[in-house]
């Protein structure tokens, strides 16, 4: 079984959160040692030059003979030995006066001033070494203090990674906490997720409040809820309808030759198959447009071009042999991203309406709309029945009937309004039906290129 902290995204972040704030806090803290014990040596280092080369000045000026005691001018500092050439005490201050040389250390004419470090029997000692002058034989001014607390022990290093360790817990918690409230929604809708099944997509989760990634996330969650309970409700009109509509031409075909079976000798040959071949040219044109709406937003020929509007309605009606003549009102340049077969079928699918539907005018027009030159329109109007305005979105749903005048009408197979919807979803566009006095006028609206 995988740890804890495997299985858990709150666990991850927590454990990412810590490991990234102890690989930056240690490095620091040792480095804050560090820079902390260099500076107080080098301050340790600053007291003691300084005091060096104030006896050797006092030496030179004559102001302090060779024997005497040596004043301390800083009281941190109170270790103080003026050693002759041959490593002879020529004069020390009281707290040196029963030590040993305090180093051997003895610097050169080009270098007067050595700053070392010298452990005595005692102690160890923080010290500087000034020549007198610059003479062979200069005497050497040793002064030293005792090692500072803070870099003989090890106080400074434990305060500091206790600190650090505080800082990484803390780090820890904090993490912890904030992830858990970052995702108490998602686990929300985990649980609201868990109630939702095939027989009832209706439950929709709760969306917190705000715009951030996990109030987007619940949006996006009910956006496809309510898509898949639409998808659901019309798979279920769709098998209903799908099931009378292909049993209709079933059954008559069935009727036919099963009466012909019955009575051959009253049968009648030629209009028995004329009558099979319509029904079958109809079972045909149903199945070919329940295929092409299951394909239509599928990966299924989804080869997008660059697809000139106008150019498709003069090839589209340079192939067709309508009933009425189509006028065109057609703008050049309007281009559109698509698939140029499923484009093609919806402006099929409107034509075939509007001629089936016209009285005397069927008119197309392509241009891009006004105001908005994004956006590329395609319009065909015929002069036909009014659509009530009631009416204008159920058209578009499978098998929709208006009434009977509009049902009954020759080679419609009730899903080409369908079709023409959905390949407008598809190329993120949209089809309506707009307001025609003395006729109908349906739009598509599709992104221009």
């Amino acid at each position: 079984m995988a740890p804890w902290w495997a299985r858990s995204l709150r666990g991850r972040v927590t454990l990412i959160a810590t490991a990234v704030a102890a690989l930056v806090l240690v490095p620091v803290g040792v480095g804050g040692v560090v820079v902390t014990r260099s500076v107080i040596a080098s301050n340790v280092f600053d007291e003691t030059r300084d005091t060096a080369e104030r006896i050797a000045y006092e030496m030179r000026g004559g102001a302090l003979p060779l024997g005497a005691a040596i004043p301390v001018p800083n009281p941190s500092v109170d270790l103080i030995q003026v050693v002759g050439p041959d490593g002879r005490l020529l004069s020390t201050s009281d707290a040196a006066r029963n030590l040993p040389p305090l180093s051997d250390v003895r610097p050169t004419a080009e270098n007067r001033v050595i700053n070392t470090t010298s452990c005595l029997p005692t102690e160890c000692v923080y010290l500087s070494a000034v020549r007198v002058s610059i003479f062979a034989d200069s005497p050497i001014v040793y002064a030293g203090r005792s090692t500072p607390e803070l870099l003989t022990s090890r106080t400074l290093d434990l305060i500091v990674f206790a600190e650090i360790a505080l800082l990484i817990g803390l780090t820890a918690w904090a993490t912890w906490l904030v992830t858990g409230r970052a995702l108490r929604p998602v686990a929300t809708m985990r649980a609201e997720l868990d109630a939702v099944h095939a027989a009832d997509l209706s439950h929709r989760v709760t969306e917190p409040a705000g715009d951030d990634e996990v109030a987007q996330l619940a949006h996006s969650v009910n956006g496809t809820l309510a898509r898949l309970e639409r998808s659901a409700e019309q798979q279920r009109q769709f098998a209903s309808d799908a099931s009378h509509e292909l049993r209709t031409p079933i059954a008559g075909l069935r009727a036919q030759l099963e009466s012909a079976q019955l009575y051959p000798q009253d049968t009648d040959l030629e209009a028995l198959v004329e009558s099979a071949l319509r029904d079958t040219d109809r079972l045909e044109a149903i199945i070919t447009d329940l295929l092409l709406l299951a394909r239509i937003g599928s990966r299924v020929d989804v080869a997008k071009e660059r697809v000139d509007l106008a150019d498709l309605v003069r090839e589209e009606l340079a192939v067709r042999s309508d009933k009425l003549p189509v006028q065109v009102e057609l703008e050049d340049g309007v281009v559109v991203e698509g698939v140029r077969l499923q484009l093609t079928r919806v402006l099929t699918n409107l034509l075939d309406n509007a001629q089936r539907h016209a009285e005397h005018t069927v008119r197309v027009t392509v241009a891009r709309a006004e105001g908005d030159p994004g956006t590329a329109v395609l319009a065909v109007e015929n002069d036909g029945m009014e659509i009530a305005e009631a009416d204008r979105e159920r058209i578009f749903e499978r098998f929709t009937r208006l009434d009977a005048a509009r049902s009954r009408d020759a080679g419609g197979t009730g899903l080409g309004l369908a079709i023409a919807r959905d390949v407008a979803m598809a190329h993120r566009g949209r089809i309506c039906v707009e307001d025609y006095p003395g006729g109908a006028r349906f739009v598509l609206r599709l992104p221009a290129v």
